[in-house]
């Protein structure tokens, strides 16, 4: 999508019109190109660009804030009418709080890995404490505290979540090998992914790429056998799986939530 490509890339769509002078380009619109992929055993659906950190860096700074929201909306003026509400907590965030609250002390220390302002981390006001670690560089909320790569091991965790992260990151098994320093053998690992409408439709499906034909800041979507696939290669069980259906105000989806731990050695 332009946006995207001109956030990463600096690149912008250009119209190619008569004056060009050439011969054997048709007239009109010239967009940046993509292709989509499917991996074959584990069905998640990605895009081919596999963005570096300084193009990553690029796409996130200062997420979501006057200047992020301007540039957006002049390629995408719809975005206009819901930008507002990502500001606000989601309310499904409460469902997945009382999924999770079973496995967890009634205060649980909680670090929420790319939790952007801590807005919609699990247990905001009642974890004791509430770590934020982000490449976003926005102020955290109240009740949350940004912390650096240099106070991880440190710390020590009841739950540690990864929420709406894996479908922007381009190597995700990476990333998530990342955090796995701050996993002890009794702490728990919450993941959350969008569980995209062109998955659930067409579940099992292993010839999604040619119907996903735009991409947008989601480059991975996932099937809860890659989410497993993933969690076994990093030595990783997983506890209980969560299909929630939410309602985020502009439109409904669907989040695939993943609870893991260490795998036990015999």
């Amino acid at each position: 999508m332009p946006f995207v490509a001109y956030r990463a890339f600096g690149h912008q769509p250009v119209e190619i019109t008569v004056d060009w002078g050439l011969r054997d380009l048709r007239q009109g619109m010239a967009y940046s190109l993509c292709n989509s992929l499917q991996c074959q055993d584990c069905g998640v659906l990605f895009l081919d660009y596999r963005f570096t950190d300084q193009q990553m860096a690029a796409l996130y700074q200062n997420y979501r804030d006057a200047t992020y929201n301007a540039q957006r909306i002049h390629f995408e003026p719809g975005y206009a009418n819901v930008a507002a509400h990502y500001q606000q907590r989601a309310d499904y965030i409460a469902e997945v709080e009382a999924w999770l609250e079973r496995y967890l002390p009634p205060e649980p220390r909680v670090l929420d890995w790319g939790g952007d302002t801590g807005i919609n981390s699990p247990f905001l006001g009642r974890a004791a404490p509430l770590h934020v670690y982000d490449i976003s560089g926005v102020d955290v909320l109240p009740g949350a505290t940004r912390i650096g790569a240099e106070h991880l091991k440190r710390q020590h965790y009841d739950l540690v979540v990864c929420s709406e992260v894996l479908e922007h990151v381009p190597f995700p098994l990476e990333f998530l090998q990342q955090l796995s320093p701050v996993l002890d053998s009794d702490t728990l690992l919450y993941l959350e992914v969008p569980h995209e409408a062109l998955i659930r439709e067409h579940p099992d499906n292993r010839q999604l790429a040619p119907l996903k034909r735009h991409w947008h800041e989601h480059i991975n979507f996932y099937t809860e056998d890659a989410v497993r696939c993933m969690l076994k290669r990093l030595g990783l069980e997983v506890v209980e799986c969560l299909h929630l259906p939410v309602d985020i105000g502009w439109t409904k989806s669907e989040v695939l939530g993943v609870l893991a731990k260490l795998s036990r050695r015999e």
